[in-house]
């Protein structure tokens, strides 16, 4: 039941991390931004992963994996019921904020679940059993962009004369408006499974061996503070830091991929904003399909020689798409979401791995790594922005997979003789 339960919880921040990428385009359009202004949805969030990735290391070293679980979606739940009132409010900040808090709950849902998940077996088989509970992943980000299409997404797409017929009414603006409330249903649903499920862990009892705190008595817990050495031993371990870095530039390289994907297709095709959300819908399709084939083909295949040649297929990817941008270029940045499914997991558990007692730490630095959600969006709309070409701003995320590519075929000779909470 706890693996259950903790599986639940990849389906569920799925969901709401790329209803981020359906946010771009509708708040785009309901608060009249330009790209890099609308880019902020995924700055918000993915700042609140680095804001919050070490308190709640300390807060599951305190009081184990279970408190970590619970805490995180508690305040990923109050997250989503603060669209209510920014969408009373109507104005663009109180949603980055409720999205910041839905990141800090996100934060601390990542930085329990997935060590907890890799401590339910052997240490050699950890990516496997990453990459099986990530599997979980892609379909709730489907459902996500699924409901965000259909709910959140008008399909009222006004010409530059009805705009101009409207605000010449003084009807725009409240047509503006009645867009940006689309947003509350989905995320006030969002928040009563959020809480609903947390209600779930709490009353389930978690095996002692995996919820362990290691710190002995309450007020020992309370009085807890990560030790100097712990960080000093981290910082110093390369197995962890280069995994840190090629995390920092995978998760750069996906969420641009990804949160600029619906712009091209407005860009360079014909699409509405409906048919380019079922076209993102599709590449989470694939990022599902690659994890399922993906983690079946580790038995015969290394993973992080698999990690390397998947990578080196998206730079080849993304270099059509940025050479050929239309229907053609859309499909192929569509096909990179297949090549990208055993990233995150893979780096995930090859840095964890015999940190032993600094396990919950050295998988903060992970989580604090997603940062790179935050940074690279914005970057590519500028470019994108800077040279008016929408497609060019794909080559930060291409530099990204280049990275990650380096550094799986280089991770097996990262770090030898390392032993478990000692390097």
């Amino acid at each position: 039941m706890p693996f259950l339960l903790t599986t639940a919880v990849f389906f569920i921040w799925g969901m709401s991390n790329n209803l981020t990428d359906i946010l771009v385009q509708q708040f785009r359009k309901s608060f009249e931004l330009n790209l890099v202004q609308a880019q902020l949805v995924q700055t918000a969030v993915f700042l609140a992963y680095a804001a919050m990735a070490i308190p709640a290391a300390v807060l599951m070293r305190r009081f184990g994996y279970k408190a970590g679980l619970l805490v995180g979606l508690i305040v990923f739940g109050i997250g989503t019921l603060l669209f209510w009132p920014a969408a009373i409010l109507g104005q663009y900040l109180p949603f980055l904020i409720a999205l910041f808090v839905v990141g800090s709950g996100s934060s601390i849902l990542e930085t329990a679940a997935n060590p907890l998940i890799a401590r339910f077996g052997a240490p050699a088989t950890s990516e496997q059993r990453l990459n099986f509970a990530q599997a979980f992943n892609p379909p709730g980000t489907i459902t996500g962009v699924l409901i965000g299409t259909w709910f959140i997404f008008s399909g009222v797409e006004k010409t530059p004369l009805e705009i101009a017929a409207m605000k010449a009414q003084g009807v725009y603006s409240s047509y503006l408006h009645s867009e940006i409330s689309r947003v509350v249903p989905t995320y006030v649903a969002l928040g009563a499974g959020v809480l609903l499920l947390a209600a779930l862990i709490g009353i389930a009892r978690f095996p002692a061996i995996l919820d362990s705190t290691e710190l002995g008595t309450f007020s020992d817990r309370l009085a807890y503070s990560p030790r100097r050495n712990s960080f000093e031993r981290l910082i110093h371990n390369p197995r962890l830091m280069s995994a840190v870095i090629a995390q920092f530039f995978y998760v750069g390289a996906q969420v641009s991929t990804w949160s600029t994907f619906i712009p091209y297709m407005k860009a360079y095709t014909a699409v509405t904003d409906k048919t380019a959300g079922y076209f993102l819908t599709g590449t989470l399709v694939a990022l599902a399909i690659g994890r399922i084939v993906s983690t079946a083909l580790m038995r015969f295949i290394n993973p992080e020689r698999m990690m390397g040649i998947y990578a080196i297929v998206n730079v080849a990817l993304l270099v059509f798409g940025i050479a050929r941008p239309g229907m053609s270029g859309s499909c192929t940045i569509l096909m990179t979401s297949f090549f990208m499914s055993v990233m995150y997991p893979t780096i995930f558990a090859l840095g964890v791995r015999d940190l032993g007692e600094d396990t919950k730490l050295g998988s903060s630095f992970l989580v604090i790594s997603i940062i790179g959600g935050a940074i690279f969006p914005p970057l590519t709309g500028a470019i994108a922005r800077a040279t008016g070409d929408i497609a060019l701003g794909y080559i930060l995320p291409l530099a990204g997979y280049i990275v990650v590519a380096v550094y799986a075929f280089l991770a097996p000779y990262i770090g030898r003789g390392l032993r478990a909470g000692n390097s």
